[in-house]
Order: structure tokens, then sequence, then C-alpha cells
């Protein structure tokens, strides 16, 4: 490639070369903000008896706890979306990290459940603005060949960090400090993270060029990419990747995107409703039928090792092809949980594949949202479709929930799980299926034009 032969864009510079160490270093971090936000998100759910003995606030009364830290997730997904689209990615990711970090730590401080409540909140905030800018940035320094593997991978952060969290919990809690402790340990060491990232997190170069951002400081980030690139010339991107004026989520049903981005935020919904669901309901339920608990470990294990597969499923049979089976297995295997599965190592086995399945279309479903949008919006259309999503996570646990009052046997309740599975299926092939609006399951993820 002759560099001075031609003026580049940024896409084609990142998708004629291999990945490299400055890129790989950044995606890393974006990872690593992903992984403690798992660990903010999993410790309370974790921690909640010895909270309720040690502060004497009764179990039944941790509902609004367990759910201050999503409301604000969804909230912070909505709004610093639109903010990093206009203001920039790094910063937004680091002021994340501080927020949650130092309220992780305030909430080992509190002493009554109105400051619970308050923390976990304001806790919620920060984990809502880390997780669509760490997922956006990732995808802005991947060529579009590797679009879903990379944000598969940083994206698996999540269900790494609820293991440590779990793990972290087993070994503090018996100690003289107890779940303060675990407390301690999850706000501290984002704080410390929060200091890496100022000193070696970049801004998006491509964001920097959508926006007509300072051109020395574009130069050196691709400097930092490879040596050879500092003198190349950068032009403007693609029209499709060109700066939008006005609000950023008007333009994500702007240009032919509407049915899409409703029928993207639908599986969102759905997929997180169900992940939620599971998390929450599924080893009490199968506790209930007498299974052993090791079924929650088992569904983390198979959560991880398909956000890590994902990207490459996808790469290999298709979008489309890819989710549209994890829905349908997932459709098979709650089915099987529910009227089939009676020996101990069936339920191990189908649990496994339904947190492989799951977590699998929920990491695909991230890597479309952030090549579905071009530069200029994509922390937004990131965002949006999470918080959109979030409102799922928070039904699901109340509709299980009601179902328990509502006197359904756990086979019902599991039996249930077909239905938005089953909707999240059925929206994929509409948006399949429409012609004349643009849908994100007709092509491979794509950052350049994304």
């Amino acid at each position: 490639m002759n560099n001075d032969a031609r003026t580049l864009t940024v896409s084609e510079v990142m998708d004629e070369r291999p990945l490299g160490r400055f890129q790989i270093m950044t995606m890393l971090l974006c990872g690593l903000v992903i992984v403690f936000d798992g660990f903010a998100a999993q410790s309370i759910g974790v921690l909640a008896p010895s909270m309720s003995k040690g502060l004497g606030i009764p179990l039944a009364s941790f509902g609004p706890i367990l759910s201050a830290a999503l409301l604000g997730l969804m909230i912070a997904s909505l709004v610093m979306g639109p903010i990093a689209d206009r203001w920039g990615r790094r910063w937004a990711i680091i002021l994340s990290v501080l927020t949650f970090g130092i309220f992780m730590i305030l909430t080992a401080r509190a002493t009554s459940f109105n400051e619970l409540l308050a923390f976990r909140f304001l806790t919620g905030l920060g984990l809502g603005g880390a997780i669509p800018n760490a997922v956006a940035l990732a995808c802005e320094y991947s060529p579009k060949r590797l679009v879903a593997t990379v944000v598969g991978s940083v994206v698996a952060g999540m269900p790494i960090g609820q293991v440590v969290a779990a793990r972290v919990s087993a070994v503090l809690l018996p100690t003289q400090w107890g779940w303060q402790s675990v407390f301690y340990f999850g706000g501290i060491l984002p704080l410390a993270i929060a200091v890496i990232l100022m000193i070696w997190l970049p801004e998006s170069v491509r964001f920097l060029t959508v926006r007509g951002g300072d051109k020395k400081k574009i130069a050196r980030i691709m400097g930092r990419i490879s040596p050879e690139l500092a003198n190349v010339s950068i032009g403007p991107e693609t029209a499709q990747n060109r700066e939008r004026k006005g609000l950023s989520v008007i333009h994500l049903f702007t240009e032919g995107r509407t049915a899409g981005t409703i029928l993207l935020w639908v599986p969102f919904f759905m997929n997180l409703l169900v992940l939620y669901f599971i998390v929450t309901w599924l080893p009490s339920l199968l506790r209930a039928a007498a299974t052993p608990p090791e079924v929650a470990t088992v569904f983390g294990v198979g959560s991880i090792i398909g956000s890590f597969t994902q990207g490459p499923l996808m790469n290999r049979i298709g979008v489309y092809a890819s989710l549209l089976a994890e829905f349908g297995l997932c459709i098979a295997l709650a089915a099987s949980l529910a009227l089939v599965a009676t020996s101990f190592p069936l339920v191990m086995a189908v649990t496994f594949v339904l947190g492989l399945s799951v977590t699998g279309a929920q990491s695909g479903l991230n890597a479309l949202s952030a090549s579905f949008y071009p530069t200029s919006i994509r922390s937004t259309g990131v965002g949006w479709a999470l918080g959109i999503g979030r409102i799922g996570s928070v039904v699901g646990p109340i509709l299980g929930g009601f179902m328990l009052k509502m006197g359904w046997t756990p086979q019902q309740i599991v039996l249930s799980i077909t239905i938005p599975a089953s909707c999240a299926g059925l929206a994929i092939i509409l948006s399949n299926r429409l012609r004349g609006s643009v849908s994100a399951y007709r092509a491979e993820p794509d950052a350049s034009h994304a």
C-alpha cells in the first residue's frame, strides 16, 4: 500500500491492515471496563443476604435495591450515548468508571435502606454510561471483518465480571471485613483503572475524523496504530459516516432505519428479559424441582463461551442464520428443561447450552447495534438499544415473581421463556423480509459503513 499515492480514510487504513498492538490494547481496556461493570452489577445479588443480616434490613425489602442499579443503568444508556456522540467516547467512559467506582465505595459505607437505594441507583448510572461507549470505541478500532468477534470478546467481560464477583465474595465474605470488603474491592480497582484510562485510552479516531477533529491529534493516533501512518493523509469518511446535525436520537429513525431500529430493539428487549429472568429465577426454580444449585455456575460458563464464540459463528454462517438458530435453540432448551430434562447430567447440559445460546445471541445483538449505525450516531444507537433492552431486564425478574404469586409451577414458569424468545425470532424474520427499509440482519457487521 503506497501511503503517499492517495488520501485514505481511517476505515480504509484499518480494513486493509492486520490488527495492531495499539488497537488490541484499546480493546482490552474496553473489555476491562466491562469486567468491572459485570462485577458491580452482580455483587449486590451475591451479598444481599449478608447485607440484610448486617444492616437489619429484611431480605424481602431488597427488591427495590436490586432493581435500582438496573434503573440507573437504563437511564444512563439512553442519555450517555447522545452525549458521547457529541463530545466523544473517551471521557464518557472515564467519567462512567469513576462514577460507579465512587458509589461502589459509598455502598460499602451505607447504613440504611435509603442510602443503599440511592447509592445503587447512582452506581447504575455509571454502569449504563460505560457499556455502550466501551462497545462503540472497541468497534471503531476494529477492522470490519473482525467487528463481531471484537465486540463479542469485549462484551464477554460482563459474565466474566459476574463470575469474578461470585469468587471474590466467597473469599472476602468470611473475613472480618465482611460484605463491605467486596464493595471496597469493586470500587477501588475501577478508580485505579480510571487513572490508567486517562493515560492510555485514546479517543475514537473515526469519531475525530467524522467530527472534523484536530488533524495533528488524528495523525498522532494513526502513528500509534503504526509509525508509518503518522504522515498519511487522512480524508473524510464515506457519505454514510458523515456528521449529522441535530439530536442524534432522531437519526436512529432517518435514512430508512425506522423499521430496522424498532426490529432491532425487539430482540434486545426480549433477550435481556430472558437473560435476567434466567439469572434471577432459574436456580431457585430448579432447586424447587430438587436440582442442585450448580446450574448457576454452568450457565455462567456457557455465557462466557457464548460471548467469545459468537463473532466467529456470525462470520461463518451469517448474522441472520446464527441469531435465528440461537433463539430457536433457546425455545427448544426451555421446553426441554420444563418438560423433559429430569436427570442431573441432562439438566446441567441443557443449562450450559442455554447460557451459550442466550448470551451468545446478546453478544451478537450488541455487535449488530454497533455496526448497524454510522460513527456519528453509534454510541446513541448502542445506548438506546441497550436502554430499551434494560427495560426487559427489569420486567423479567418482576414477571417471575408475579407468576410465582399466581401459583404457577416451576415447569410452567420455565416454559414461559419460550414466549419472549419466539417474539425475538419473529422480529428477526420480519426485519429480514421487509423491503425498502434498512435491516441489521441482512448483512455482515461492517464497521466502515456502520
